[in-house]
Protein backbone atom coordinates (compact mmCIF):
# COMPACT_ATOMS: atom_id res chain seq x y z
CA UNK A 1 0.00 0.00 0.00
CA UNK A 2 1.25 3.49 -0.87
CA UNK A 3 2.33 5.67 2.05
CA UNK A 4 -0.40 8.07 3.15
CA UNK A 5 -0.72 11.26 5.17
CA UNK A 6 -0.31 10.52 8.92
CA UNK A 7 1.80 7.39 8.24
CA UNK A 8 5.22 7.08 9.83
CA UNK A 9 8.21 6.90 7.52
CA UNK A 10 9.23 3.22 7.48
CA UNK A 11 12.63 2.06 8.62
CA UNK A 12 14.82 0.98 5.74
CA UNK A 13 18.56 0.90 5.16
CA UNK A 14 19.81 3.15 2.37
CA UNK A 15 23.17 4.69 1.53
CA UNK A 16 24.52 8.19 1.15
CA UNK A 17 27.96 9.57 0.37
CA UNK A 18 29.81 11.36 3.15
CA UNK A 19 33.33 12.62 2.45
CA UNK A 20 33.59 10.31 -0.56
CA UNK A 21 32.56 7.18 1.35
CA UNK A 22 29.25 5.30 1.23
CA UNK A 23 27.53 5.29 4.63
CA UNK A 24 24.42 3.41 5.68
CA UNK A 25 21.48 5.46 6.90
CA UNK A 26 18.24 4.31 8.52
CA UNK A 27 15.34 6.23 6.96
CA UNK A 28 13.24 6.27 10.15
CA UNK A 29 16.15 7.86 12.02
CA UNK A 30 16.91 10.33 9.22
CA UNK A 31 13.36 11.69 9.21
CA UNK A 32 12.70 11.36 12.98
CA UNK A 33 13.22 15.00 13.92
CA UNK A 34 12.32 18.24 12.25
CA UNK A 35 10.59 18.96 8.98
CA UNK A 36 11.90 17.35 5.79
CA UNK A 37 11.02 17.26 2.14
CA UNK A 38 11.78 14.06 0.28
CA UNK A 39 11.40 13.56 -3.43
CA UNK A 40 11.88 10.30 -5.23
CA UNK A 41 12.45 9.66 -8.88
CA UNK A 42 13.07 6.80 -11.30
CA UNK A 43 16.77 7.34 -11.90
CA UNK A 44 19.77 9.61 -11.60
CA UNK A 45 20.95 11.18 -14.86
CA UNK A 46 17.65 10.37 -16.63
CA UNK A 47 15.99 13.12 -18.71
CA UNK A 48 13.14 14.53 -16.58
CA UNK A 49 14.99 13.80 -13.35
CA UNK A 50 18.11 15.69 -14.49
CA UNK A 51 16.51 18.48 -16.49
CA UNK A 52 13.60 19.39 -14.20
CA UNK A 53 13.03 17.44 -10.99
CA UNK A 54 16.40 17.72 -9.20
CA UNK A 55 17.18 21.20 -10.63
CA UNK A 56 13.89 22.55 -9.26
CA UNK A 57 14.89 21.56 -5.75
CA UNK A 58 18.45 22.84 -6.23
CA UNK A 59 17.19 26.27 -7.34
CA UNK A 60 14.53 26.44 -4.61
CA UNK A 61 16.56 24.92 -1.73
CA UNK A 62 16.98 28.19 0.18
CA UNK A 63 13.31 29.12 -0.21
CA UNK A 64 12.24 25.66 0.96
CA UNK A 65 14.56 25.84 3.97
CA UNK A 66 13.28 29.33 4.77
CA UNK A 67 9.87 27.65 5.29
CA UNK A 68 11.27 25.67 8.23
CA UNK A 69 12.51 22.61 6.36
CA UNK A 70 15.57 21.07 8.01
CA UNK A 71 16.58 18.81 5.14
CA UNK A 72 15.76 18.19 1.50
CA UNK A 73 16.27 14.60 0.42
CA UNK A 74 16.46 13.15 -3.10
CA UNK A 75 16.02 9.39 -3.35
CA UNK A 76 16.45 7.05 -6.29
CA UNK A 77 17.08 3.38 -6.97
CA UNK A 78 20.74 3.87 -7.79
CA UNK A 79 23.96 3.16 -5.92
CA UNK A 80 25.49 5.72 -3.55
CA UNK A 81 28.36 6.57 -5.89
CA UNK A 82 26.00 7.36 -8.78
CA UNK A 83 23.91 9.55 -6.46
CA UNK A 84 27.09 11.29 -5.25
CA UNK A 85 28.28 11.95 -8.81
CA UNK A 86 24.83 13.22 -9.77
CA UNK A 87 24.78 15.60 -6.80
CA UNK A 88 28.21 16.90 -7.73
CA UNK A 89 27.37 17.40 -11.40
CA UNK A 90 24.08 19.11 -10.48
CA UNK A 91 25.44 21.47 -7.79
CA UNK A 92 23.11 19.77 -5.31
CA UNK A 93 25.21 20.35 -2.18
CA UNK A 94 22.13 21.48 -0.21
CA UNK A 95 20.34 18.19 -0.89
CA UNK A 96 20.88 14.86 0.84
CA UNK A 97 21.15 12.18 -1.83
CA UNK A 98 19.84 8.75 -0.79
CA UNK A 99 20.70 5.62 -2.73
CA UNK A 100 17.95 3.00 -2.49
CA UNK A 101 20.10 0.52 -4.40
CA UNK A 102 17.93 -2.54 -3.79
CA UNK A 103 14.60 -0.67 -4.01
CA UNK A 104 13.85 -1.61 -0.37
CA UNK A 105 12.80 1.88 0.75
CA UNK A 106 10.72 2.44 -2.39
CA UNK A 107 8.93 -0.86 -1.71
CA UNK A 108 8.41 0.04 1.96
CA UNK A 109 6.78 3.29 0.81
CA UNK A 110 4.63 1.40 -1.71
CA UNK A 111 6.13 3.55 -4.44
CA UNK A 112 8.07 0.99 -6.46
CA UNK A 113 7.34 -0.04 -10.03
CA UNK A 114 8.74 -2.50 -12.52
CA UNK A 115 10.67 -0.62 -15.19
CA UNK A 116 11.97 -3.79 -16.84
CA UNK A 117 10.18 -2.89 -20.06
CA UNK A 118 12.54 0.11 -20.30
CA UNK A 119 15.62 -1.87 -19.23
CA UNK A 120 15.60 -0.23 -15.79
CA UNK A 121 14.51 -3.06 -13.45
CA UNK A 122 12.78 -2.11 -10.20
CA UNK A 123 12.48 1.65 -9.73
CA UNK A 124 10.83 4.31 -7.60
CA UNK A 125 7.77 6.19 -8.79
CA UNK A 126 8.15 9.95 -9.08
CA UNK A 127 6.86 11.52 -5.87
CA UNK A 128 7.43 14.13 -3.19
CA UNK A 129 6.41 14.21 0.46
CA UNK A 130 6.64 16.50 3.43
CA UNK A 131 7.60 14.74 6.64
CA UNK A 132 7.38 16.30 10.10
CA UNK A 133 9.08 14.47 12.97
CA UNK A 134 8.84 11.15 11.15
CA UNK A 135 5.20 11.50 10.08
CA UNK A 136 4.04 12.20 6.54
CA UNK A 137 1.96 15.40 6.38
CA UNK A 138 1.69 15.65 2.57
CA UNK A 139 2.35 13.17 -0.21
CA UNK A 140 2.31 13.85 -3.94
CA UNK A 141 2.59 10.87 -6.31
CA UNK A 142 2.86 11.33 -10.05
CA UNK A 143 1.02 9.22 -12.59
CA UNK A 144 3.10 7.38 -15.21
CA UNK A 145 5.05 9.82 -17.37
CA UNK A 146 3.83 12.86 -15.41
CA UNK A 147 5.81 15.59 -13.67
CA UNK A 148 3.78 18.23 -11.87
CA UNK A 149 2.71 17.50 -8.29
CA UNK A 150 6.17 16.38 -7.15
CA UNK A 151 7.94 19.50 -8.40
CA UNK A 152 9.70 21.84 -6.00
CA UNK A 153 7.30 24.61 -6.95
CA UNK A 154 4.25 22.49 -6.10
CA UNK A 155 5.78 21.33 -2.80
CA UNK A 156 6.54 24.97 -1.87
CA UNK A 157 2.83 25.77 -2.07
CA UNK A 158 2.14 23.19 0.65
CA UNK A 159 4.83 24.33 3.10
Amino acid sequence: MTIQVNDAIPSSKVKTIVAGEAQEVDTAELFASGKSVIFGLPGAFTPTCSKAHLPGFVVNADTIKDKGVKRIVCMSVNDAFVMGAWAESSNASEITMLADGNCDFSKALGLDFDGSGFGMGQRCKRFAAIVDNGTVTHVFVEGPGEFEVSSAEHVLKSL
